[in-house]
């Protein structure tokens, strides 16, 4: 069987873990890397053994079936344009840009060349997300009456994501890195739905990202939504998904937990059976011409336009 290749434009923390992801597929292959951080790219390539790329042209020419997009929102755009011009299929990180202006420009760029789009969203091939999808079609949860995002955040930058732009309101912030990953998840499980009110708060330094944020929606079938998230607080880090039904009420805890209560009783931890296809199984799925569970760039920009609602 021919591997599915790769070639990956940033080798940040994010895109590392791309790397170990692509390394541990035995479909899967990187034929090459590029960072304008050369020092970092020079780390990357020696620990894992990976042929560099000293200028995007040469990444290009290694003619890989996927360029993994790993750098700054603002970057986004231009990189998918070059990247749709050559004729290769893109893989982006969230959120799909910097805004929905230059995310429809993606969407437009690709769609010209007839390229493939994928996004990572890591919740997407999780065992939770997946049980919890089950418990919801099933009505093992019985009617759904609310759903629910709680974001508690002490530290922003979180202490091991350290950037020039995490924490700036150009580009950083919690509604942008980390609100994505569940509204694509709300829409993935309950469709389109509709931001009615927010409030968000930001700090004197008008450089600096939101501190806070509240909103009410709900879905085109009638589901009531609440976000909720807040940073610089004296606890723990905790991000809770809910779902409340009439029978149970299933919790996604802390990105990997997964939680169901009933009526009386204490939630109790559920540790899924179930190992769902990988993102790069859906990647290589696609290059086989085989069905995928993949979100594409046009579902993207619909995150990117809630999280641009949010942010006013």
């Amino acid at each position: 069987m021919t591997k599915t290749t790769f070639a990956l434009i940033g080798t940040g923390v994010v895109g590392e873990r791309i790397i170990n992801q692509i390394l541990a597929h035995p479909n899967c292959d990187i034929v090459s890397i590029f960072d304008e951080n050369k020092t970092r790219l020079e780390e990357i390539s020696t620990k894992y053994e990976l042929p560099v790329a000293e200028t995007l042209e040469m990444l290009f020419l290694s003619k890989p079936n996927w360029v993994y997009i790993g750098t700054p929102p603002i970057s986004h755009a231009p990189l998918a344009e070059q990247i749709a011009a050559q004729g290769l299929n893109i893989l982006a990180e969230k959120p799909l840009a910097h805004s929905a202006e230059d995310g429809i420009q993606m969407v437009k760029a690709a769609t010209e060349a007839n390229v493939q789009t994928a996004m990572h969203f890591p919740l997407m091939y999780s065992p939770v997300v997946h049980s919890l999808k089950n418990a919801v079609t099933t009505d093992s949860l019985g009617d759904i009456v609310r759903i629910e995002l709680h974001t508690y955040l002490p530290n922003w930058p979180r202490k091991w994501q350290q950037n020039p732009w995490i924490g700036t309101r150009e580009q950083g912030g919690f509604i942008r890195e980390i609100f994505p990953h569940y509204l694509q998840l709300m829409y993935h499980l309950f469709g389109d739905f509709t931001i009615s009110s927010h409030v968000t708060t930001y700090p004197a330094n008008e450089g600096l990202c939101e501190t806070g944020v509240t909103a009410l929606a709900e879905t085109d079938s009638g589901i009531p939504i609440v976000l909720n998230g807040l940073s610089g607080i004296g606890q723990e880090e905790r991000l809770e998904f809910k779902v409340f039904g009439t029978k149970k009420v299933g919790t996604i805890r802390n990105w990997s937990e997964l939680w169901i209560s009933e009526t009386d009783q204490e939630a109790v931890q559920i540790s899924p059976e179930n190992q769902p296809a990988s993102l790069m199984d859906a990647c290589h799925g696609l290059i086989e011409e085989k069905g995928s569970l993949i979100v594409s760039f046009e579902e993207g920009l619909k995150v990117q336009e809630w999280i641009e609602q949010l942010l006013k």
